[in-house]
């Protein structure tokens, strides 16, 4: 029934040229169910602004569209703090108003959100669906806004939370740590902020997974990141290792390198309703990272 449901349907994806809809995009290939949209044109990505829901409608319908897949978002955690309207914009109120649509129209809506809906000091295990919320940050109250947005006009589909997301594309932690890599002999990192790096590959392979199974399903919450834990500093230290930098990595505490954003100093997800319900694969954060690493020229 659910693999009936998956070759009737056509997914909208926005937020294609970011790094989870790039290597979406290289693992899906040629598969016509995919729109693909972002907001600036490119080779076989149509123009999209989320923010416009009559135009997010519009093309959905023109293109017989029954599944929004949201990739899309304002990931700046910094500049949030100073650019509350657009964020607020972009990864709240649009994918509310793509909910409102998908349950008008009896469409699918599967979001990301963020391990940043957690504030870190409340728990030592790892967190669950079901635990209480407290963002820290302008980015994080912002993606759990939509949360609830979507949960209360209950479309169907799924919300995936995931963590420190990398990949070969785009601008993210193991492509900077790359580059200090090769120009400084020795940097610092924080040591004391612990969850769990997600190689942007293993999402969306997830992802492709999770789609022919979402039917009938509310959205619901779900976690997903890579398996394992560690601390900024043990990651950095971890790509200077696997690329055979010789930059030296040093350990530090969070009030020595303050930024405009509060993060979680502890944000591990517990991934098991994920894997029960869906059956999909959470690789070892480690292993990742090394398969990551060979597809980036150094």
């Amino acid at each position: 029934m659910r693999k009936q449901f998956f070759a009737m349907n056509r997914i909208l994806v926005t937020g294609a040229s970011g790094q989870l809809g790039t290597e979406l995009r290289l693992l899906a290939g040629n598969d016509a169910r995919f729109v693909w949209t972002d907001a600036l044109e490119g080779k076989e990505i149509l123009p999209l602004d989320i923010c416009d829901a009559d135009a997010l409608e519009r093309l959905c319908l023109e293109q017989d569209v029954n599944t929004i897949l949201n990739l899309a978002a304002y990931t700046n955690v910094d500049g949030a703090e100073s650019d509350v309207t657009r964020c607020m914009a972009i990864n709240a109120e649009a994918p509310r108003q793509m909910a409102r649509i998908a349950s008008r129209r009896d469409w699918s809506l599967v979001q990301i959100s963020t391990d940043y809906v957690f504030d870190g000091n409340r728990k030592r295990g790892a967190y669950r669906e079901s635990d209480p919320c407290h963002p820290l940050s302008v980015y994080g109250n912002s993606k759990r806004e939509a949360e609830l947005a979507i949960r209360r006009i209950a479309p169907r589909g799924a919300i995936i939370r995931t963590a420190w997301l990398y990949s070969p594309f785009g601008k993210n932690f193991v492509r900077t740590m790359l580059r200090l890599g090769s120009e400084k002999p020795e940097i610092s990192v924080v040591a004391d902020q612990t969850g769990t790096p997600t190689y942007a590959r293993d999402l969306a392979a997830a992802l492709l997974k999770m789609l022919p199974q979402i039917g009938s399903r509310r959205a619901e919450i779900y976690h997903f990141t890579d398996e394992g834990t560690c601390t900024w500093f043990d990651f950095a230290a971890a790509i200077m290792t696997y690329a055979s930098l010789p930059c030296k990595v040093r350990p530090i505490v969070t009030a020595e390198y303050p930024t405009p954003a509060t993060r979680p100093q502890y944000s591990l997800l517990d991934k098991s309703k994920i894997r029960n319900d869906f059956g999909v694969e959470t690789p070892w954060w480690s292993t990742s990272l090394r398969h990551c690493l060979s597809r980036i020229s150094l």
